[in-house]
């Protein structure tokens, strides 16, 4: 019992350490000396849980990836209606970044692990899920003409770019988001994502 839970504890450490780091400097910037440094961790007992400092960046990034994907859907889910889903997405992105900043940091600046990397198709996988999720809820709405029909990867940029665009701000100590400001964005996300009316000039 008291091995499993140091085990636990060591591969807990070396997660937070690495969140902290990662956050901090960036990925390519942090050593595996100072991996362990700010883990607390010896090198037997880092080798122990992890073979590189790629593959704790992948087991953190999924796990982070898991913890957004979850808010966002439970977030999604709670709305019947076109235009509060996508406003309210917006609002809840940069609640959760305000909230999590270290993983926020983390999840939008660094890239995701690739399939032949560490951690690339459990993400993979995991978004895989995700986007279907989305799919699911997306298509009646723009099978009723109120959303438009938009590839994940350009659905993700309209809805949530200028959003990021603000956290990153926020990260850089340049602006503080305001109440208002996440409103307009939630609103820009609409008309960016809405089905023009007929004869509507996009």
């Amino acid at each position: 019992m008291t091995n499993a839970r140091t085990s636990r504890d060591g591969r807990s450490r070396i997660l937070e350490g690495a969140l902290r780091r990662f956050s901090r400097d960036g990925v390519s910037a942090t050593t595996l000396a100072s991996l362990r440094q700010e883990s607390g961790v010896s090198v037997g007992s880092f080798y122990h849980h992890f073979a590189s400092k790629e593959h704790v960046f992948g087991v953190l990034y999924h796990d982070i990836c898991r913890m957004y994907y979850d808010a966002f859907l439970k977030e999604l889910l709670r709305h019947e209606d076109a235009r509060s889903g996508i406003e309210a997405i917006v609002a809840m992105h940069m609640k959760w970044c305000l909230d999590n900043p270290e993983r926020a940091r983390v999840f939008i600046s660094e890239r995701p692990p690739r399939r032949h990397e560490p951690g690339g198709p459990e993400v993979a996988e995991t978004r895989r899920t995700f986007l279907r999720q989305v799919a699911d809820w997306w298509r009646p709405h723009m099978n009723a003409r109120l959303l438009r029909e938009v590839p994940p990867t350009l659905c993700y940029v309209l809805w949530l770019g200028p959003a990021n665009e603000m956290c990153r701000l926020w990260f850089a100590g340049a602006h503080q988001p305001t109440e208002e400001e996440i409103k307009e964005l939630g609103v820009a996300a609409w008309h960016c994502l809405r089905e023009p009316n007929p004869g509507e000039v996009r």
